[in-house]
């Protein structure tokens, strides 16, 4: 058998494209304008490579603490075996802003 522990296992169906949607990645995702505090979430794309995050962010809410012209900085909290880790980290994929009520 293969070596079955890579650092990109199990990611096949994860990063893959939704149906009849496979190809370039229109330019209004990476057009989308974000502001320092915005509430993100992060999905990455099989199709892009270049700055790909390992896959136990896909998914994961961030908040975006800083802007640059080709990226986002995200902070994320990432549970391990003993701490609640803060990671610092500059995504290049797609983010959704979610929309928050705000209680008043």
């Amino acid at each position: 058998m293969t070596n079955t522990k890579g650092k990109r296992r199990g990611i096949r169906y994860m990063f893959s494209r939704p149906f009849r949607k496979h190809g370039v990645v229109p330019l209004a995702t990476s057009m989308r304008i974000y502001k320092k505090g915005d509430i993100v979430d992060i999905k990455e794309l099989g199709t892009v490579q270049k700055g790909m995050l390992h896959k136990c962010y896909h998914g994961k809410t961030g908040r975006v603490y800083s802007v640059t012209q080709h990226a986002a900085g995200i902070i994320v909290n990432k549970l391990t075996a003993r701490f609640l880790l803060r990671k610092l980290m500059y995504v290049l994929s797609i983010l959704s802003t979610q929309r928050v009520a705000i209680a008043s």
